[in-house]
């Protein structure tokens, strides 16, 4: 009989050396129990669970996948939709080729609203030196020259990144329905200047350096035979932990750490930073938002920190589904009087579009946003006419 490592994972037994050297009768018929349970497991069935290596293409093509002319990811030969179960029972792998195609497509998007949206990557903070880390913005030409209208947008929380609102719907669905593109080439077609903020771009990744061996406390050569019996423990207790970090960690991947981004190491430093050095000196005599999901608590924050100048240039707000709550922020009674009168926060719901959706929070009004039916047409629309 051999036992499985699902079987191991889920074994509720932790047995310290001191309490098998210590215990009694019981102690020593648990720890017999346990030799006799360890030694059926079959270690050469346990090895051949090991991973495919995470050795992922760079680019769709390698991939082998491409977006139609419907803005839609097909496999380039079979013409199938994306599949995340691409090998049987390796969830982390899959997971894992699904985020290496993730950050392709960031970069694709980056691509069209550079090529196609004609906006303009600005490199943030404005006064970076070329050694610190650094994130960016986009910008249409006339962002800070408009002097009528300008549109910023505000993503949600998670892997999205500038000119995203969904990374499984630009997936599965397709760009349309994930992109803010559709929102951009609207906003430019009717005259207005835009800002794509990018708040979910707050740090950047690095190798951890390596630990270099310490010296004993005192600086002095300790005697051979302690060195000798912590050199023993030290060893197997490597060799303990190198053989479950085979099954937590298959590939040896790097320890990261994390470099912040000046001014910018959160969702609301982001959006403040990007208010007070662009659309606070932009010439546009009204601002609109759109804030998505978390974006819609990054803009209360801002309202909080620059409730006068956001109030003196922003003329409305759209949130959808926004998770803002103004109890939290504490926002006080005028910047909550202020939204009810110049925001609103389309909701999922089953009713109808612009329905009034019931509120808790004493802020802005709650409506209905579109319900799709399974072929993606608009259902429960008031006026055929309103293309929203």
């Amino acid at each position: 009989m051999s036992i499985s490592l699902s079987s191991l994972i889920f074994l509720p037994i932790w047995i310290s050396t001191a309490q098998i050297q210590q215990g009694g009768p019981d102690e020593k018929e648990k720890t017999t129990a346990l030799k006799d349970l360890l030694s059926r497991i079959n270690l050469d069935e346990l090895m051949k669970k090991d991973e495919p290596p995470f050795d992922f293409p760079d680019t769709l093509e390698g991939f082998e996948y491409a977006f139609n002319e419907k803005g839609q990811l097909r496999h380039i030969k079979t013409g199938e939709p994306f599949v995340f179960n691409y090998r049987e029972d390796l969830h982390r792998w899959n997971q894992k080729r699904y985020e290496a195609l993730g950050e392709i497509i960031t970069k694709y998007v980056y691509e069209l609203l550079e090529k196609d949206c004609h906006l303009q990557k600005i490199s943030i903070p404005v006064d970076a030196t070329e050694s610190e880390p650094k994130s960016f913005i986009f910008m249409s030409e006339d962002a800070l020259t408009n002097p009528q209208k300008l549109m910023v947008l505000i993503h949600g929380s998670g892997v999205v990144r500038a000119g995203q609102w969904a990374r499984r719907l630009i997936i599965n669905e397709d760009l349309d329905s994930g992109t803010q593109i559709p929102f951009i080439k609207r906003a430019v077609d009717e005259g207005y200047g835009v800002i794509v903020l990018n708040p979910n771009e707050n740090y950047i990744e690095v190798e951890k350096p390596k630990m270099r061996k310490q010296l004993s406390a005192d600086g002095t050569d300790e005697p051979a035979e302690k060195r000798e019996r912590r050199e023993k423990v030290s060893k197997e207790t490597k060799k303990r932990r190198d053989f479950f970090e085979k099954y937590r960690n298959p590939q040896k991947e790097k320890e990261m750490m994390q470099l912040f981004i000046r001014e910018n190491g959160s969702p609301e430093e982001h959006a403040v930073y990007v208010w007070d050095h662009f659309i606070a000196k932009s010439a546009a005599e009204s601002v609109f938002f759109v804030a998505h999901s978390y974006g819609g608590l990054a803009f209360v924050e801002l309202m909080i920190q620059r409730e006068a100048d956001v109030k003196s240039k922003v003329t409305a707000v759209a949130l959808t589904d926004s998770v803002h709550n103004v109890w939290h922020q504490e926002a006080g009674k005028t910047i909550r009087e202020w939204m009810r009168e110049n925001c609103c926060n389309w909701v999922s719901s089953s009713e109808p579009l612009d329905t009034s959706v019931e509120s808790m929070l004493p802020d802005c009004p709650r409506v209905s946003a579109v319900v799709r039916d399974d072929e993606g047409k608009p259902k429960g629309r008031k006026n055929k006419s309103n293309p929203s």
